[in-house]
Order: structure tokens, then C-alpha cells, then sequence
């Protein structure tokens, strides 16, 4: 489902990990099929050249997944750097075994992939004693090896888009263990670029008490009181201070009036408050 905050075409979009990974997907999936991506190595890459607006128009990064939680690093980048979230985007993880055209299940010595998806897939891998898992960095960067391998003997465990970029045949589809796997996807815009979105449902806010006995109890009834649902509640250590804590605050609300009245309280309540981002809610699908 593409986002009502799609934007127009010529739109190159930086992404962690390489062409026909999730987060292309998650690209695709929010602004449009035909988007161009910008594979980079590492998040604070992505975040980098979002921030420069010279090689990418925006980012795409992972935040947070539900098996395995927050990627806390990545809510740093987001206090660290002028970008805005302007979306998101919440993707079924589903994982295939992948090899080329013609190969059959017993023809297969190795499996080659990200450790993560091997562990994923782990109930599945373990039908097969004789595979030997071979740990790559990125599940669509294994596919790719495979493809230029020509091998016979060999597989990978990735996504469909990586089959469809690197013209290999899903052997064997949906292999991941748990079934109810999702990541959650922020789309990201610098700050000079990021226009308001209509219809905005939902924020990231960053705030911080003074720590005395009750104080984020107090912020949490403020929000609450205003009817906004909290959906999600992390704290992240202030740098420079003992053990004294910010908290990063999903939220979901019915119009943008009653998102603004609270946070009017909220700023009063607290000792300071950022907001990362007003957007639409992505919903699972």
C-alpha cells in the first residue's frame, strides 16, 4: 500500500543494505515501485546522506522490529541530525529459499546468508542436517553472490524482491519460523524539505523530565488525559549524565488539534520536547 504521502517522481531514496533487501522494499512500498535507491552500509550512512540532499532526496531506516525489538543506535541518529520523519512503514518479513533456475532441494550443499535470517529460518534449516549455513552481511547481497556464482549446489535465504532483481527461483517460500514478523520502517526527509502531512495521525516526540519522584508519571497522564494513545514508550540514556534517562514517544491521535493541545501541556510538564515527526499511522498489512 503506497503512503498518501508519496512524493514525485526523480525521488532517489537511500537505503541500509543492497538493491532487493527489505529496506528497498520498504522504499517501494512508500513512494512508489520505480523508485531509485542508494544502498548504503550503514544506518548513520543513510542519515548522512539524507542530511547532505545532494546524492538522496531521502532515507529509509529500520527502527524497530517485533521479534527482536528497538535498534536503539538509530534513535541517536534521529536526536543527532536534521532530518524529519515523514512516514512510515510497517513490512512483513517473510523469508524464501532462493536458488537458480533448475536447482532442486537435494542438489543444495550450502546456505548462505545474514545470521539473523538464518536464525529465523532455523526451524526449517534444521529438517536439512546437510546444508552448511554460511553467514553473510545482508540476506539480498547472499542472492546476488548466488546469481553471479551460477552455482548449483548452493542457496540463500532473502526476500522475493531479491529474487525478482536477481532472476532466481523461490525453491522453497516462507521458511521463517515465526510467522507474525514485522519491521517498522521510518521514512525520512532533512528537515528543509519535509512538508507538512495532511490527514497526519501520528507523532515521534522526544521529551525529559526533571527525574524528581512522579514527574513521567505526570507527562504520561497529560497524554492520556488528551485521549492520545501511547504506542510505544523508550527511553535512552541523556549522554553526560548519571544515569538520567529521555523517553521516545510514539503517539496516535485523532486530528492534529488534539495532538497540538496536548503537547502544550506536555512542554509544561516536562523540561524539554522534540518532536521528530507528524505523520501517518502505516498500519500492518
Amino acid at each position: 500500500m503506497t503512503s498518501e504521502t508519496q512524493v514525485k517522481s526523480g525521488n532517489r531514496i537511500a537505503i541500509q543494505g543492497y538493491e532487493g533487501s527489505f529496506h528497498q522494499e520498504a522504499a517501494r512500498r512508500f513512494f512508489g515501485k520505480e523508485t531509485e535507491v542508494l544502498p548504503c552500509d550503514t544506518f548513520r550512512q543513510v542519515v548522512s546522506l539524507t542530511t547532505q540532499r545532494k546524492e538522496a532526496t531521502g532515507g529509509i531506516m529500520a527502527i524497530e522490529n517485533s521479534i527482536a525489538g528497538s535498534i536503539l543506535p538509530n534513535y541517536s541518529l534521529l536526536q543527532k541530525n536534521p532530518v524529519v520523519i515523514v512516514g512510515e512503514v510497517y513490512l512483513h518479513i517473510k523469508q524464501q529459499l532462493l536458488v537458480n533456475p533448475g536447482v532442486q532441494l537435494e542438489d543444495i550443499k550450502e546456505v548462505h546468508s545474514h545470521p539473523m535470517a538464518l536464525l529465523q529460518c532455523m526451524d526449517f534449516l534444521e529438517k536439512h542436517p546437510h546444508f552448511k549455513l554460511i553467514e553473510s552481511e545482508d540476506t539480498a547481497l547472499s542472492a546476488k553472490h548466488l546469481h553471479l556464482r551460477k552455482s548449483k549446489h548452493q542457496a540463500a535465504i532473502a526476500g522475493k524482491l531479491a529474487a525478482e532483481l536477481y532472476n532466481l527461483e523461490v525453491l522453497v517460500p516462507n521458511i521463517h519460523t515465526m510467522k507474525n514478523n514485522y519491521t517498522r520502517f521510518l521514512v525520512l526527509k532533512h528537515q528543509k524539505d519535509a512538508a507538512e502531512v495532511e490527514a497526519a495521525d501520528k507523532a515521534s516526540v522526544k521529551f525529559h523530565t526533571d527525574h524528581s519522584r512522579g514527574s513521567l508519571a505526570k507527562a504520561l497522564a497529560i497524554i492520556a488525559d488528551a485521549g492520545v494513545n501511547l504506542s510505544k514508550l523508550q527511553s535512552m540514556p541523556i549522554p553526560g549524565t548519571d544515569f538520567k534517562y529521555s523517553f521516545h514517544a510514539d503517539m496516535e491521535f485523532d486530528d492534529r488539534n488534539q495532538f497540538d493541545k496536548m503537547m502544550a501541556k506536555l512542554a509544561k510538564a516536562t523540561e524539554e520536547v522534540t518532536v521528530f515527526g507528524i505523520y501517518k499511522n502505516g498500519k500492518t498489512i
